[in-house]
Protein backbone atom coordinates (compact mmCIF):
# COMPACT_ATOMS: atom_id res chain seq x y z
CA UNK A 1 0.00 0.00 0.00
CA UNK A 2 3.06 2.44 1.03
CA UNK A 3 4.64 1.84 -2.76
CA UNK A 4 0.79 2.42 -4.27
CA UNK A 5 0.47 5.96 -2.30
CA UNK A 6 4.14 7.34 -3.39
CA UNK A 7 3.30 6.01 -6.83
CA UNK A 8 0.49 8.13 -6.86
CA UNK A 9 1.91 11.00 -4.98
CA UNK A 10 4.69 11.34 -7.38
CA UNK A 11 2.17 10.66 -10.24
CA UNK A 12 0.36 13.12 -12.39
CA UNK A 13 -3.21 11.69 -11.50
CA UNK A 14 -5.74 13.83 -10.76
CA UNK A 15 -8.81 11.58 -10.43
CA UNK A 16 -9.47 9.56 -7.80
CA UNK A 17 -7.60 6.50 -7.15
CA UNK A 18 -8.46 3.60 -4.78
CA UNK A 19 -5.82 1.71 -3.03
CA UNK A 20 -6.71 -1.06 -1.15
CA UNK A 21 -7.24 -4.92 -1.39
CA UNK A 22 -9.82 -6.14 -4.10
CA UNK A 23 -10.27 -8.99 -2.30
CA UNK A 24 -12.93 -8.84 -0.28
CA UNK A 25 -13.36 -10.36 3.35
CA UNK A 26 -16.23 -10.31 6.23
CA UNK A 27 -15.40 -8.26 9.29
CA UNK A 28 -16.02 -11.19 10.84
CA UNK A 29 -13.26 -12.82 8.96
CA UNK A 30 -10.70 -10.21 9.52
CA UNK A 31 -11.83 -10.53 12.93
CA UNK A 32 -10.69 -13.95 13.43
CA UNK A 33 -7.67 -13.72 11.11
CA UNK A 34 -6.66 -11.16 13.58
CA UNK A 35 -7.32 -13.72 16.84
CA UNK A 36 -5.13 -16.66 14.72
CA UNK A 37 -2.42 -14.16 13.98
CA UNK A 38 -1.70 -12.71 17.13
CA UNK A 39 -2.56 -15.54 18.93
CA UNK A 40 -4.83 -13.72 20.78
CA UNK A 41 -7.65 -15.13 23.52
CA UNK A 42 -10.28 -12.24 22.96
CA UNK A 43 -13.75 -12.85 21.86
CA UNK A 44 -15.75 -11.43 19.35
CA UNK A 45 -18.35 -9.72 20.04
CA UNK A 46 -21.32 -8.88 17.87
CA UNK A 47 -23.38 -5.59 17.44
CA UNK A 48 -25.88 -4.54 15.09
CA UNK A 49 -24.27 -2.86 11.69
CA UNK A 50 -24.62 1.02 11.56
CA UNK A 51 -27.47 1.80 9.18
CA UNK A 52 -24.81 3.54 6.99
CA UNK A 53 -22.44 0.32 7.16
CA UNK A 54 -21.48 -0.56 2.80
CA UNK A 55 -22.81 -3.77 1.70
CA UNK A 56 -18.90 -3.71 -0.31
CA UNK A 57 -15.91 -3.37 0.88
CA UNK A 58 -13.92 -4.31 -2.20
CA UNK A 59 -12.20 -1.15 -4.08
CA UNK A 60 -12.14 -1.03 -7.76
CA UNK A 61 -8.20 -0.52 -8.41
CA UNK A 62 -8.40 -0.44 -12.00
CA UNK A 63 -7.44 2.80 -12.21
CA UNK A 64 -4.07 2.35 -9.82
CA UNK A 65 -3.25 -0.99 -12.04
CA UNK A 66 -3.52 1.25 -15.30
CA UNK A 67 -1.99 4.32 -14.23
CA UNK A 68 0.57 3.64 -11.60
CA UNK A 69 0.98 -0.56 -12.17
CA UNK A 70 0.11 -0.94 -8.67
CA UNK A 71 -1.91 -3.54 -7.35
CA UNK A 72 -1.14 -5.16 -3.80
CA UNK A 73 1.48 -7.77 -3.43
CA UNK A 74 1.02 -9.15 0.50
CA UNK A 75 -1.94 -11.21 1.80
CA UNK A 76 -3.88 -9.75 4.76
CA UNK A 77 -2.55 -12.85 7.23
CA UNK A 78 1.03 -11.98 6.41
CA UNK A 79 0.99 -8.40 6.36
CA UNK A 80 -0.30 -8.12 9.54
CA UNK A 81 2.29 -10.70 10.99
CA UNK A 82 4.86 -8.38 9.47
CA UNK A 83 2.88 -5.40 10.97
CA UNK A 84 2.93 -7.02 13.99
CA UNK A 85 6.87 -7.96 13.82
CA UNK A 86 7.65 -4.28 13.04
CA UNK A 87 5.62 -3.11 15.91
CA UNK A 88 7.90 -4.75 18.34
CA UNK A 89 4.88 -6.13 20.24
CA UNK A 90 5.01 -9.83 20.90
CA UNK A 91 3.19 -12.40 20.05
CA UNK A 92 0.86 -15.01 22.51
CA UNK A 93 2.66 -18.24 22.85
CA UNK A 94 0.87 -20.33 20.06
CA UNK A 95 0.31 -18.11 17.58
CA UNK A 96 0.56 -19.16 14.68
CA UNK A 97 3.36 -18.60 12.44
Amino acid sequence: MIRGIVALAESDAHLPVNIGNPNEFTLLELAKTVIEVTGSRSEIVYEALPVDDPQQRRPDIGRARDLLGWEPKVELDEGLRRTIDDSGVERLVGATD
